[in-house]
């Protein structure tokens, strides 16, 4: 009901704005969307193939869930200085059902032609493409790389973040450093799947130069994740602290908070016809919790003829280590061990895709990709996996990509 009145303000806000707007007869309001209609099935109903943080993915039927998403976003400009900006989002996340969220809602303060401020809710510039990893259209693969923006599913803060902007010569440099309190819920795929919510203080700063086609990202986050309610982790804790492993128990768990650090490294090039696009990322934990710590890349090549772009890439995530050592006394070959040391390392999978994107009209582009995944440890990005089946899963899925 919170979300449904939140989701009903932003609309209503809209509306006031837009009809004060034409009142007056001025611009000052814009409003803008982005959309996907897209559908996908796999090879096998034997585990479902999804997104980072999904709650439902698709199997050996034709589903529209995957990648199927519309976004609405509102920008009031109060003046030559400040202005505000909310954008929700619907999709599938961590619900089986289609749920709306405010992903952007912020004010924004100029304080000169370099320096900016904004306010409200933002977006963590974790990774390459954060800023706009939802918009199918600015994205030229049909999804971002599960191996790599599964490792932080964080995808804003309600806090404050700062941009600074200097071009230097043809050379155009940003940095944006941000804080602020991240809250939301966690899908985790163990047995039938469950559901926690989270809470988690981060901060985080990211840079970013671009040279004529070529464009440079690193950024860095820290988050304290705290979570009270994660079914499976909570119960394995407490049979530990029964057992007397109470100093294991606490290392595994996310009770009291954690804190766990998201570095990454991405390039993009648009040269003439060729695309290329590359990221390197690493997840480390600062205090012992069961998160493992890992390793993922992807890079994806392609070349545009004419208004059709063909496109090829390859995705990895690697296990890191972990940051908790089970006692001695706890034998691997014990069912508590034999849980505890399984619960220990990451999943691991590569996966390789091809596809074709054509822009077809303007603000539209018509997507096929078909993506080829090798889990390697713990069914790597697939969910609901039945006992004993490890094959590679092959999805096929078609998209249509739009803005307005």
């Amino acid at each position: 009901m919170k979300k449904q009145l939140l989701v009903a303000a932003v609309f209503a806000a809209t509306a006031s704005m837009q009809a004060q707007a034409g009142s007056l007869g001025d611009e000052n309001l814009t409003i803008s969307g982005f959309g996907t209609l897209g559908v996908a099935k796999s090879n096998t109903d034997q585990a479902q193939f999804a997104r980072y943080n999904q709650a439902e993915g698709v199997a050996d039927k034709a589903k529209i869930g995957l990648d199927t998403n519309l976004g609405l976003q509102a920008t009031y400009k109060i003046n030559d200085w400040l202005s505000g900006t909310a954008q929700i989002l619907t999709r599938k996340n961590t619900s089986p059902t289609f749920t709306t969220d405010l992903t952007w809602a912020f004010l924004k303060a100029r304080v000169n032609d370099e320096v900016s401020v904004r306010v409200g809710r933002v977006v963590l510039p974790t990774f390459l493409i954060s800023d706009y990893q939802n918009v199918g259209y600015a994205n030229t693969m049909m999804r971002p790389p599960i191996e790599m923006y599964g490792q932080a599913p964080i995808e804003n803060v309600d806090g404050a973040d700062v941009n600074f902007q200097r071009a230097f010569g043809d050379f155009n440099f940003t940095t944006q450093a941000f804080a602020g309190v991240s809250r939301g819920k966690l899908f985790v795929p163990t047995g039938a799947g469950a559901v926690a919510t989270y809470r988690a203080p981060a901060v985080g700063i990211s840079f970013t130069g671009e040279y004529g086609p070529f464009l440079v990202r690193l950024g860095h986050a820290r988050a304290d994740l705290k979570t009270n309610d994660l079914a499976p982790i909570n119960s394995l804790t407490a049979t530990l602290s029964q057992f007397g492993f109470k100093q294991l128990a606490n290392d595994l768990g996310l009770t009291d908070g954690k804190k766990i650090a998201f570095t990454s490294l991405g390039a993009t090039m648009d040269w003439h016809n060729i695309v290329v696009q590359t990221e390197y990322a690493q997840r480390r934990a600062k205090e012992a919790v069961y998160i493992p710590d890992t390793n993922a890349w992807y890079t994806m090549v392609g070349y545009r003829v004419g208004k059709v772009l063909p496109y090829y890439a390859h995705a990895a995530v690697r296990d890191a280590g972990s940051s908790v050592t089970p006692p001695a006394t706890l034998p691997k070959n014990s069912p508590l061990g034999a849980v505890v040391y399984g619960l220990l390392p990451a999943t691991e999978q590569t996966s390789d895709l091809i596809g074709v994107r054509w822009d077809f009209a303007k603000s539209m582009a018509l997507k096929v990709q078909v993506d080829r995944a090798k889990p390697k440890t713990k069914g790597g990005s697939l969910i609901f996996v039945q006992p004993g089946f490890s094959n590679n899963v092959t999805v096929v899925a078609a998209a249509l990509d739009f803005v307005f």
